[in-house]
């Protein structure tokens, strides 16, 4: 069994296989090209506020997720959804007000955030095996292991394992010319979860939205923003608005934004709404250490769980693994835990 395991990436693939094989006893070392861990969870914190722009629910459901989050004594709480709704269909009339179903599945976030799920990751490996600001730039064999040049080091490990969005790996990483032409193929082809995605959330000292009996749901047609929902914290000290923007707003700047939701709040919740603290957003299309900008225009999903990943390549010294490549839940965190959970087993036989 080869032991010394190298893993691109720090989100909750990369972290949970670190996690896991090292307690295998296997030895481990993570490299993350960013300055932070998480990948597509990013927990960002404005004052005494965590706010969520990017991975944010969990449902009973993801039984992995679940399982992991007992596990590390991760604790959550149900998303608020007391109230009506609101649902705006045209510009020619005000959103109209709608009851919530009571049947609707329970959506749960994390106490302290979902970053919470990777710290507790994370708090198991060392320095030495988790090593932030390390992009890789060239991966090479090299007899019977195999070689990862970063922009300021070397590293020789016997396994590399990526976790990155396939269709980032085959684009940002020099691959070694023999490796399999249909897996290139095929990750040039792998749509990436959330990489047209805009999240935004507005901040306020108190929710107003609940003294008229809102939820501070709201879902529109015609946008900018497509839906919104309550995102204050468990304990009712820290207010918010989260919601999710038009992709077609992708080109306008941050301002132009900002503008354009505060209009559309205003025209839902009236002019409290716009007595903000601040407005915070994050367009995943513009991070290049999460999305290759390519002219491939995927459908959501393309080719996640595609059976390629299921092969070992570069004579078993290099798995491609990540939520993307995950038959189930492809590019949710669920389907992250089960495709490592696949990816240990694979080692494991070696």
């Amino acid at each position: 069994m080869n032991k010394d395991i190298l893993i691109i990436g720090a989100g909750i693939s990369g972290l949970f296989l670190a996690y896991k094989l090292k307690k295998e006893g296997f030895s481990v070392k993570v490299l993350e090209a960013n300055n932070r861990i998480g990948g597509r969870i990013f927990t960002k914190k404005v004052g005494n506020t965590n706010i969520e722009l990017g991975a944010t629910w969990l449902w009973e459901y993801n039984r992995e997720l679940w399982a992991l989050c007992n596990e590390l004594g991760v604790t959550f709480f149900e998303q608020n959804m007391n109230g009506d709704a609101l649902f705006e269909t045209n510009n020619s009339n005000l959103p109209q007000r709608l009851k919530i179903p009571e049947n609707q599945q329970l959506s749960y976030r994390v106490v302290g955030g979902t970053i919470e799920i990777l710290k507790r990751l994370a708090n198991n490996l060392s320095v030495e095996e988790l090593e932030l600001n390390q992009k890789v730039i060239k991966i090479s064999e090299t007899d019977s292991r195999v070689k990862v040049l970063t922009e300021n080091a070397t590293f020789v490990t016997d396994t590399v394992v990526s976790t990155l969005p396939p269709h980032l790996l085959v684009n940002t990483i020099k691959l070694p010319s023999n490796l399999d032409k249909e897996l290139l193929s095929i990750a040039n082809n792998t749509h990436t979860w959330m990489r047209n995605s805009i999240k935004f959330t507005v901040i306020y000292n108190i929710p107003f939205w609940r003294e008229t009996g809102l939820s501070g749901v709201g879902f529109s047609h015609i946008g900018p923003f497509t839906e919104i929902y309550d995102h204050s914290d468990n304990n009712d000290k820290t207010f918010a608005l989260m919601g999710f923007l038009n992709q077609e707003l992708t080109y306008k700047t941050k301002h132009e934004r900002e503008l354009l939701v505060k209009n559309q709040l205003l025209k839902f919740f009236g002019s409290e709404a716009n007595q903000y603290l601040s407005y915070e957003e994050k367009l995943w299309s513009k991070e290049p250490l999460t999305n290759f900008n390519s002219n491939y225009n995927l459908m959501p999903h393309a080719n996640n769980g595609h059976s390629i990943y299921r092969h070992r390549f570069l004579n078993g010294k290099f798995i491609v693994a990540g939520s993307e490549t995950s038959s189930s839940y492809g590019g949710y965190m669920e389907g992250a835990i089960i495709r490592s959970k696949e990816v240990i087993s694979q080692l494991q036989l070696k």
